[in-house]
């Protein structure tokens, strides 16, 4: 019987909300992982789209991950007044494995001026009886070290660099 669950992270950040939203909610998220979290994603290609709902990304593994190399996510869901962003898995290796659905889902809420909350969310549906296994690979630990990699870029960007 298969079954959809989620898993949830949840940083704090002191970075306001719609400065991380600029990451998370563009493009410029695509560009940044691959140089801030090299050993999780080698690259980000955009397939299609412009960052918009229906923009489809193809993102290839660091080497060294059993079993998964590429795989391609698409926009369903990019809401600029509530900054929440949704990008659901339409083909590659993640589904290969035996995913009937998954997804990754950001909200960046604000706690005040100058904090917020990064909470990432998996929500993913497999076979128990022909994958059961498949629930211990579901990690939000790249998505943990995602909000950290963000807010500490955003915050050396404020720094003055001195000459």
């Amino acid at each position: 019987m298969a079954m959809r669950r989620n898993k949830v992270h949840e940083f704090e950040a002191d970075v306001p909300a719609a400065e991380l939203w600029g990451l998370y909610g563009t493009l410029r998220a695509a560009e940044l992982l691959p140089e801030l979290l090299p050993q999780v994603l080698a690259k980000i290609q955009l397939v299609s789209g412009d960052g918009d709902v229906g923009t489809i990304l193809e993102l290839t593994f660091a080497p060294g991950i059993p079993g998964l190399e590429t795989y391609r996510e698409k926009f369903i869901k990019v809401d600029n007044e509530n900054y929440i962003k949704e990008a659901q898995t339409i083909d590659g290796d993640i589904l290969k494995l035996g995913f009937l659905y998954y997804m990754v889902r950001f909200e960046i809420i604000a706690k005040g001026p100058s904090s917020s909350v990064i909470r990432s969310t998996i929500v993913y549906e497999i076979n128990e009886e022909t994958h059961p296994g498949l629930e211990a690979m579901v990690s939000t630990g790249p998505l943990a070290a995602t909000a950290e990699k963000f807010a500490g870029y955003l915050k050396e960007q404020k720094i003055p660099q001195s000459s």
